[in-house]
């Protein structure tokens, strides 16, 4: 059976293919209940990790939970070794998202609705992941479900995804002359937009933007702001297990909400605290007019009255967890009137068109995009220059999971110094003059030794850049495979000397 997994900030959902539907897989919680999710949270219990209902377990019991762990992934500087702090332990964040993923196969094969459909030990999934994930982020989540018992059959960003599952839901709304589909994805850590063009069971991504840094967590932080103002304090005066707590709440208070309701109860160290769902909303309606301003170049240039011409578009889409408060579909609403969808099952959307694009019966194809640019710093006139070289171009189309292709990019020249300084970063977008702006990630630095007697040794950043004349042939050459990931690999032909450069763990967890 083929799987989709939605691993979302605050919760994991996870569809299965069936026979031409793509039903949702329940869990029972702590009480015994059926919930469409594995809550995306882990504790520390007697020097063990615990995971999804039974650390919101530990968390009733006095533990403090470590919630939105996978927020720690868009953070430029993540590697394979980056640490998280759970309870009173520093944790790499590697070894956590492997633990839950490994919980997350159990409860599968255990206690999941669709146990008996499902024969292990590996499970083969579709995983999803922001669209904007740079490789650390691609390379971590791929590493930990792989270790975890998952044979991970597609990584695909996640608004390309719920644009599966509009058309498949939706595909009424799209015509000869309305081909193109706006997904709107506010999860609980992460924005997305995806502009999708649908041909029947086709879809192509356009393109695709989105920010690391706005998420339902953020409204939480928003909500309990409120509260405690209006109960006369701060975050300093609450202990970090009440401040856990405030949350917790705030995001259950957020989940209840409806568009008629006029105030919510939040509590604070105990105490209900009443609150205005108005000043609420206008405190989160800055985050909101972000994730709009950010979703604003997919709908292409704004005319002089700020409003866009939507007529090829077939909807806006909203799905994620987060577009449940009744604030974002209004404020969309206003500003694109009657085209903006709402998913009935918003936060169930990705994981659902997952299982569609894993499910080889389908009859959809997905045609996705890099959704970010590859190039590098390199140092010119002896040291004295730095310029930017954008390799690869945030618009390249992925190859497709299915195969055994990649996406190469190769240059070759004659070495003009003895050593090469290469600064390879990951980003957003270009500016004019052609230099990375936005979010700017980096990849490797490397100092590569073009001279021949300087290849093989270990002090290079120690030699001095000198410039040469008929140096070298120096090809480099740059992969990039399905899941969205690039390969380094820089080779002096004259010689032979070859270098690699890719995100890998070096050690495996456990």
């Amino acid at each position: 059976m083929q799987l989709g997994v939605d691993f979302g900030t605050t919760r994991t959902i996870v569809a299965y293919a069936d026979r031409g539907n793509y039903p949702v897989v329940t869990f029972a919680d702590a009480d015994g209940d059926p919930q469409e999710f594995v809550p995306t949270v882990v504790a520390l219990v007697d020097d063990e990790l615990v995971y999804g209902f039974e650390a919101l377990r530990a968390a009733e019991a006095g533990a403090v939970p470590l919630r939105s762990f996978k927020r720690a992934l868009a953070s430029p500087e993540v590697g394979p070794h980056t640490v998280v702090h759970v309870g009173d332990r520093q944790v790499p964040l590697l070894e956590v998202i492997t633990g839950f993923a490994a919980s997350l196969r159990h409860e599968l094969l255990t206690s999941g609705s669709a146990r008996d459909l499902l024969e292990g030990p590996t499970l083969s999934a579709a995983i999803a992941v922001p669209a904007h994930a740079h490789g650390a982020q691609r390379f971590l989540t791929l590493e930990a479900f792989r270790r975890a018992g998952f044979e991970v059959t597609a990584m695909i960003n996640e608004p390309s995804a719920a644009g599966l599952e509009y058309s498949h839901r939706q595909g009424r709304t799209l015509n000869s002359r309305r081909t193109r589909v706006v997904v709107y994805d506010l999860g609980g850590g992460t924005f997305d937009a995806s502009l999708v063009k649908v041909d029947g069971t086709a879809h192509e991504v356009l393109d695709s933007l989105g920010l690391n840094d706005v998420g339902g967590d953020d409204i939480d932080v928003v909500l309990a702001d409120c509260a405690l103002a209006e109960a006369g304090l701060t975050w300093d005066d609450l202990d970090v297990r009440a401040q856990a707590e405030l949350l917790g709440d705030a995001r259950e208070a957020k989940e209840r909400l409806s568009p008629q309701a006029k105030r919510l109860v939040i509590d604070v160290a105990g105490r209900p605290v009443i609150v205005k769902v108005a000043a609420c909303y206008a405190a989160a309606t800055p985050l909101v007019e972000r994730t709009i301003a950010a979703m604003g170049p997919l709908l292409g240039m704004l005319e002089a009255t700020d409003s866009p011409d939507l007529s090829d578009i077939a909807g806006i889409y909203l799905v994620g967890g987060a577009s449940g408060l009744p604030l974002v579909p209004r404020l969309l609403r206003e500003r694109f009137g009657r085209r903006v969808h709402r998913s009935p099952y918003p936060a169930a959307s990705t994981a659902i068109g997952l299982a569609i694009a894993a499910d080889r019966d389908s009859g959809y194809s997905l045609t996705d995009r890099l959704s970010r640019g590859f190039g590098v710093f390199r140092e010119g006139e002896s040291g004295r220059r730095l310029s930017f070289d954008p390799i690869i171009g945030r618009e390249v189309v992925l190859p497709g999971a299915e195969t055994a292709d990649r996406v190469v990019v190769t240059r070759r020249y004659r070495a003009a110094h003895n050593v090469g300084w290469f600064r390879f970063v990951e980003y957003a977008a270009l500016d004019q003059w052609g230099e990375p702006r936005g979010d700017i990630v980096p990849f490797a630095h490397v100092v590569f030794p073009f001279s021949p007697d300087l290849q093989g040794r270990d002090d290079l950043e120690q030699v001095g850049v000198q410039r040469t004349e008929g140096g070298p042939l120096i090809e480099e050459r740059y992969t990039i495979d399905p899941h969205g990931m690039v390969e380094v690999n820089l080779t002096c032909l004259d010689t032979g000397y070859s270098q690699t450069h890719a995100l890998r763990a070096r050690e495996p967890v456990g």
